[in-house]
């Protein structure tokens, strides 16, 4: 797409992005991961519609990073409104929203990909690199096969498999236990003892999510004999992996 949205080949060639969060620390986090991608920078962090109008008005990019339950409206409306004035920056909508007719109409207003909340930065940084990959195809195509590929670049992979010996239902039951323990955490015996699996089962997925940048992991003091670790889950940590 093109339009006053739009910054184009300036600044060493770098993608701008606005990140557009009414959460103040998911926004400086999502802002973080951006930086972290190698080819995007980020030209403002604006937390309503209101002040992503404001920025959009001085400051050109290429990307916007939207959340769309924004504190003066649906993202989508402040989309549709961007449109009509003109402004032709794509979209990755990084939000809670399961709705899948959102999720249509978000397309058909230049939503290029849907990021669900919580994330880690790895799935971030891969529709950021998808991202980039699309936007490097130029010229015209010689058949259907390449219009296909080109999209292709956009359509995010199947989920990763697990390890082997490891199952998606336990793996959710584990994320669920320790999600709900919140700042406070869990050892892998209390997520064993929660999840109604072993300690050695649940360290195993406990270790995967930290691997996974999902969970960090952090020693436990105050008892006799080896500190315990404990794990705490991290929704919008943007020090994860």
């Amino acid at each position: 797409m093109t339009g006053p949205g739009r910054a184009g080949a300036g600044e060493g060639d770098e993608i701008g992005v606005l990140v557009v969060e009414d959460d103040p620390l998911a926004a400086e986090a999502h802002g973080r991961y951006v930086e972290r991608v190698p080819g995007f920078a980020v030209r403002g962090i604006a937390h309503s519609a209101a002040e992503a109008r404001r920025v959009l008005a001085r400051t050109p990019v290429d990307l916007l990073l939207l959340d769309l339950y924004l504190p003066d409206g649906h993202g989508l409306a402040l989309l549709r409104a961007l449109r009509a004035a003109g402004h032709g920056a794509d979209v990755i909508a990084v939000t809670s929203a399961r709705d899948l007719a959102v999720v249509r109409e978000g397309v058909s207003l230049g939503v290029v990909q849907h990021v669900l909340k919580p994330f880690a930065f790895a799935t971030l940084r891969d529709r950021l690199v998808r991202y980039a990959a699309f936007r490097t195809v130029a010229g015209e195509a010689g058949g259907q096969d390449e219009v296909d590929r080109a999209l292709a670049a956009l359509r995010a992979p199947g989920p990763a498999a697990l390890p082997k010996g490891m199952s998606g239902p336990t793996l959710a039951a584990v994320i669920r236990v320790l999600r709900a323990a919140g700042g406070a955490g869990l050892t892998a015996a209390e997520a064993g003892t929660e999840a109604g699996i072993s300690r050695i089962t649940a360290r195993r997925y406990l270790e995967h999510l930290v691997e996974t940048g999902r969970a960090e992991r952090s020693p436990r003091y105050g008892h006799v004999g080896r500190p315990e670790h404990g794990y705490r889950w991290l929704p919008e940590n943007p020090a994860a992996p």
